[in-house]
């Protein structure tokens, strides 16, 4: 599974730690979910797309 995290952290101007205090996780499960090793539970992932106004669908997407 790809995501956009990434690209939604750095144009929110936040820090892997920022981010990973906001989402109560460590910021190594930010770096692990930012570059594919780690797929988020449903509830983490909720909050990822609530944190960034989108949708689950919007920031993680389905491998072809």
């Amino acid at each position: 599974m790809r995501n956009s995290v990434s690209e939604m952290r750095a144009a929110a101007g936040l820090t892997q730690s920022e981010l990973a205090r906001r989402l109560d996780v460590s910021r190594q499960t930010v770096i692990s979910i930012e570059r594919g090793r780690y797929d988020p539970s449903l509830p983490l992932a909720f909050r990822i797309a609530r944190l960034f106004g989108r949708t689950i669908e919007e920031v993680f997407h389905v491998d072809d």
